[in-house]
């Protein structure tokens, strides 16, 4: 239930602060006053586009919030706690525009995208306007409807679960027999590539290996040159740095005999002679070694052309031409068994489609139970709202076979829509084709009316209701709204006072210039003043004694 409701710099609204109450809440005022103002707030908080334009002059931002009594709504608090927010028996939805585009979402004061909260206000408010009327119309929406008032959705779940197995089955055969047509040339493609890689031998490294080699050969004078240097500075020539440290240790030897304090180790300096010594060595070989190999060099640079091919046309380097490797033997097992998942799946499909038809049949077999339950409830609500003679039915449309195929759907097998007539006499034609719009008033009425008692939906708000409908007719309205409003908080914007009189708390908006701004505000009424209200409805500018004698009957009446 709506418990609080505040907008700030909300088109004309500067700050509007507002609590609603249980059962019905009526809002009235003066055309243009600001109550579709209203609803163009709280439709933010269903997630409906934003724009700039809803910005209040000469302000950056608006803000919608709106606190509800989630108290009974077991399923609903289950939602919350799967997206990560804390709930308890109250929930704030707030919602911020900018016009930078910068907007933001908060559930519960912290941060929420736009999507989290669509899913959670579409199980608090429903807005019964111009859209659903639409939706009424639409004849692809009745199905839905009709399963919702037979509890039909658990049923049609499952169905919707297993339909989704069939189209998988059969999107995988389909692609299977795919790649069964093209098998021949892909297994040929497939063969060539692995013989292509196979015949290569290649290695992981290989080609760092080989590019390391090429630029040794490359520089074999060079090396030739360093390591001789290196060699003689150690140990060719006259005055070499191991004849020199030869010296050097024989010194420290006699330093040590006269002064034992001279802490140097004769290990130490052995070790050091002898690492120099094998460095020199070391480096002697490396030079014999070194020889400018021309077809060594022929050899390397064919080889890095054959790896460079493969690189270029199986991967960036050898580990992902050997992965590519791989995956080539998969596909080929894959296609080698080809046969055999297309003969699986297929019988898995066939043993399927019984099955799924049989939970088809079973939907529609309550589907058309309900549609008679419906049809009967509907008719009972439009002809206590002054369409005595009119007529409704549920009509289901064969399905088409498809050419044999089962003519199996998201949504089962069955084609729905509503059909009406309105007077004695006439043949029951489609809802969009018969329709006045008080006649359609009436009939979303009846639907919300019917559907509210099954319904988990805690507020509907109804737009122009009274679109269309006046008099008796709209006094009838009034009773069915109150009706309603047993099973859901409802806010119902009129301009009719056969209506408002039912209100169980009354509302006024109103709108003045305060400092060249114009502002829109909201006040609960009391008796007086809703009395004032009614008078005001009825009469227009001129509010005689009779007229307000009038509206005093009404309130008393529609209390009884």
């Amino acid at each position: 239930m709506l418990t609080e409701l505040s907008i700030r710099n909300f088109a004309i609204i500067d700050e509007m602060k507002v609590s609603f109450g249980d059962g019905l809440n009526v809002i009235t005022g003066e055309t243009g006053a600001g109550k579709s103002i209203i609803i163009g707030a709280v439709s933010l908080l269903l997630g409906e586009r934003a724009s700039a334009d809803m910005i209040r002059s000469f302000e950056e931002s608006a803000t919608v919030e709106a606190l509800f009594d989630i108290g009974e709504k077991d399923a609903l608090k289950k939602k919350i706690r799967e997206m990560g927010f804390h709930v308890g028996k109250e929930l704030i939805l707030k919602r911020i525009v900018t016009r930078t585009g910068k907007n933001r979402v908060y559930i519960d004061g912290q941060l929420a995208t736009l999507g989290m909260l669509s899913a959670i206000s579409e199980s608090l408010i429903n807005i019964c306007g111009q859209h659903e009327h639409q939706v009424i119309l639409n004849a692809d929406n009745h199905i839905d409807i009709l399963d919702e008032f037979g509890d039909l959705v658990p049923l049609r779940q499952e169905y919707a679960e297993m339909y989704g197995q069939y189209l998988s089955l059969k999107e995988k055969i389909r692609e299977l027999l795919s790649v069964k047509r093209t098998r021949g040339e892909k297994d040929d493609l497939l063969r060539f590539q692995l013989k292509d890689i196979d015949d290569a031998g290649i290695r992981p490294g290989e080609d760092a290996t080989l590019l390391e080699e090429k630029k040794v050969l490359n520089n074999v004078q060079k090396l030739v040159d360093y390591a001789t240097g290196a060699h003689d500075v150690l140990y060719g020539r006259e005055g070499s740095v191991l004849g020199e440290f030869r010296g050097a240790i024989a010194n420290i030897r006699e330093i040590k005999k006269i002064d034992s304090g001279l802490r140097l180790s004769d290990g130490d300096l052995d070790n050091i002679y002898y690492q120099l010594e094998e460095t020199a060595l070391t480096l002697r070989d490396y030079m014999k070694n070194l020889s400018y190999d021309p077809a060594r060099l022929d050899v390397i640079d064919d080889r890095l052309e054959v790896v460079g091919r493969l690189k270029r046309k199986y991967g960036r380097s050898l580990e992902e031409v050997l992965e590519k490797r791989v995956q080539i033997e998969e596909e080929l097992k894959a296609i080698s068994s080809v046969d055999d998942e297309i003969e699986r799946m297929s019988k898995d499909l066939e043993a399927l489609s019984p099955r799924l038809l049989e939970k088809a049949h079973g939907l529609s077999e309550k589907r058309r139970e309900t549609a008679a339950v419906l049809k009967k409830a509907i008719e009972g609500e439009i002809h206590s709202l002054r369409m005595e003679n009119a007529a409704f039915e549920v009509t289901f449309k064969a399905p088409d076979d498809h050419q044999g195929a089962a003519p199996f759907n998201p949504r089962g097998i069955d084609e729905v829509e509503f059909f009406l007539a309105t007077n004695v006499g006439e043949s029951l034609k489609p809802l969009n084709r018969i329709a006045s719009g008080g006649e359609l008033s009436r009939i979303m009425l009846a639907v919300k009316n019917i559907l509210a008692k099954t319904g988990s939906v805690g507020t509907i708000i109804f737009d122009e209701v009274d679109s269309g409908i006046g008099g008796a007719t709209a006094e009838d309205v009034g009773k069915k709204l109150k009706g309603v409003a047993k099973n859901h908080q409802i806010l119902c914007i009129t301009h009719l006072p056969q209506i408002a009189c039912f209100g169980d708390t009354h509302y006024r908006v109103v709108k003045a210039i305060s400092g060249e701004r114009t502002i829109a505000s909201v006040d609960v009424l009391s008796d007086k003043d809703r009395l004032d209200e009614i008078t005001r409805m009825l009469g227009g500018t001129e509010l005689t004694k009779k007229t307000r004698e009038h509206a005093r009957e009404m309130i008393e009446l529609s209390r009884k």
